[in-house]
């Protein structure tokens, strides 16, 4: 996730241009930079590193101009740097671009750009835009823009300047956000609302598939076909810091209702129409997959929690056992690793200590690591021998949901890369696991926009002492985090058990009204579970169950049940996790707790 800033008016931009991007540093914080327009030509600053540096460089060396744009990042292609930070630039310089997003099939374009001639200098997807509109500029922009729209696959939202335009911007938006401020005698355009509330409370919000030319003294809106629009004006009420929340109380909240996208820029690159899965430039050779006597999937908290839902679908798509250690412990349990042994190590910062240090010592021990991470150019990006990220983008609130989530769909990818090299299972069923997953962004919108069960639920139970999650296999795994999520921001005692254990000691801190979360969504574990719920209910408790929609029976054992949409049990984990995610949040609304920054915990565990 990154943050654009735009602005045209009488005024110098760069000041504006750096008040708008502080205002979105939270999504973006690897490298900033601006490029301005000034008789006729366009200068670009930028720097790896805090907007800080920027800030200063501008401070001591002032760029003139009233017309700009500017950006914050999150590197997605390409370690943080000079060279990759945006804008982006044409190569005769008269075109400047930044993006938020993801461009699918940049590596397609790119290479048939430099076969035109055309010279790259970063690794970033974004650059391919900047030269395509180049290639197919005609002297007429809007024509031009119309034309790169229908080249490029992908999401975006796009800040454009070209020198032989002096008079407009253009903003262009495909699923990442993009507003554009309305104020007087001055424009602006952005990724978030804070960036502009500085000068105007008055916005469009556009959609996806719109784009807006914007002049100090106008803006036209239309389709990105060129089909002219109108919107109405949003009049913003928030203050500031609600407002780089967009409009929800806590980044938590927030976090969890970006996942639908998250999941989606995490999946869709790395899937192609046929079925067939990519993972970036990892090359895992039948060869070496058939030579993989073990995996151990290492990590921490949370990230700990997805590789438990990573064994349960490696083991059972590519049929190769799987250890899941908690990395402060795997250095002194004298793991059993060789060069046959495969170390996936998860992390939602990339710079957790013990899993750095697990990473280490696989090393050593002459195994070769994978690391899930959602930050480019981390300790364990650069000491791993292959990455795969996670497209999250930032993550704010110390407690994770959408990372958590996108680890999943990671995990779930390297396990059929594994399967499909192997041949241990069908193509056929490959192709049925990846329709679902590809549908679980749609699904997922459906579960959050059913929220009032779950408030209503977190009314019931939020003045327990105790709570207990119980589920079995898959829903066992989930549990755990269901638990992990309550205890972070509620404060409330919470354990998960897995329900067949109950007997052997937990039902003994069962009784009446003790609330129970029991998770409920695989086929083949649904008659047991009903079993469970009854052997709780028997002593008292509070039974709220989450279950696929269409098993009504479990209406009658339940005191609640909140359902979620039906998929194959495999990925059921992403859609059950969220009502636990949002359970969580509203309980801990209810106590007056702050969510967004628990006590006694950090959102980055650099320390053993």
């Amino acid at each position: 996730m990154c943050g654009i800033i735009g602005y045209i008016g009488a005024k110098e931009a760069s000041q504006i241009l750096i008040d708008g991007l502080e205002k979105l540093e939270y999504r973006g914080y690897d490298s900033a930079g601006v490029a301005i327009l000034n008789e006729g030509k366009i200068e670009v600053r930028k720097f790896k590193g805090r907007l800080s540096v920027l800030e200063e460089n501008i401070k001591e060396k002032p760029v003139k101009g009233s017309m700009g744009i500017g950006h914050t990042r999150w590197a997605t292609h390409g370690e943080p740097s000079d060279v990759n930070s945006h804008p982006h630039k044409s190569n005769d310089n008269k075109i400047a671009v930044v993006h938020n997003g993801i461009i699918e099939n940049y590596m397609e374009i790119k290479e048939e750009l430099q076969k035109l001639g055309y010279s790259f200098i970063s690794e970033t997807d974004t650059e391919v835009i900047s030269h395509l509109l180049d290639h197919y500029y005609n002297g007429d922009i809007l024509d031009t823009v119309k034309k790169v729209i229908n080249k490029i696959d992908g999401a975006y939202a796009l800040g454009i300047i070209h020198a032989d335009n002096p008079d407009m911007l253009i903003a262009v938006k495909k699923d990442s956000p993009l507003i554009v401020g309305i104020g007087e005698d001055e424009n602006f355009i952005a990724s978030d609302i804070p960036a502009v509330l500085k000068y105007t409370r008055k916005v469009y919000i556009l959609e996806s598939g719109e784009m807006a030319i914007v002049k100090k003294d106008s803006i036209s809106l239309m389709k990105t076909d060129g089909t002219p629009i109108t919107k109405d004006i949003y009049d913003v009420t928030w203050d500031i810091e609600a407002a780089e929340k967009g409009g929800y109380e806590h980044f938590m909240l927030k976090e969890i209702y970006e996942q639908p996208k998250a999941i989606k820029d995490t999946l869709l690159p790395r899937v192609s129409n046929n079925g067939e899965v990519k993972l970036d430039s990892i090359n895992l050779s039948k060869e070496y997959i058939k030579g993989t006597k073990r995996i151990y999937i290492v990590a921490c908290g949370t990230a700990y929690h997805a590789g438990l839902l990573g064994k349960d679908m490696i083991e059972k798509y590519a049929k190769i056992p799987v250890i899941v250690d908690v990395a402060s412990e795997f250095r002194y349990s004298e793991p059993f690793i060789d060069q046959n042994t495969l170390v996936i190590v998860v992390s939602q910062s990339g710079e957790t200590a013990d899993t750095l240090a697990a990473l280490r010592l696989s090393k050593e021990k002459g195994a070769r690591v994978l690391a899930i991470t959602n930050v480019v150019g981390s300790s364990i990006s650069r000491e791993s021998d292959d990455v795969l990220y996670t497209w999250a983008g930032p993550e704010i609130a110390v407690a994770s949901t959408k990372a958590y989530t996108t680890q999943i769909v990671a995990l779930a990818l390297v396990a059929l890369e594994m399967a499909k090299k192997k041949n241990s299972i069908t193509d056929e069923e490959i192709n049925m696991i990846i329709k679902s997953l590809k549908k679980l962004p749609s699904r997922l919108e459906e579960v959050l926009s059913n929220v009032e069960s779950i408030k209503d639920t977190a009314e019931r139970i939020y003045s327990s002492q105790s709570i207990f999650y119980i589920g079995r296999g898959i829903d066992y795994d989930v549990s755990r985090e269901g638990s992990l999520k309550l205890k972070e921001i509620s404060y409330i005692h919470s354990e998960a058990i897995a329900a067949g254990e109950l007997k052997h000691g937990t039902l003994a801190l069962i009784e009446e009204g003790t609330p129970v979360i029991a998770l409920v969504t695989q086929d083949k574990l649904y008659d047991k579970m009903l079993s469970n719920i009854k052997e709780v209910k028997a002593r008292g408790a509070y039974v709220v169950a989450i279950a696929k929609e269409g098993n009504i029976e479990i209406e009658k054992s339940a005191d609640r049940v909140i359902f979620i949409p039906k998929t194959i049990d495999e990925v059921s984990s992403v859609l059950s996790i969220v009502p636990l995610q949002l359970l969580s949040y509203y309980v801990a609304y209810k106590r007056g707790c702050d969510i967004d920054k628990p006590k006694n915990l950090a959102k980055s565990v650099t320390v053993e």
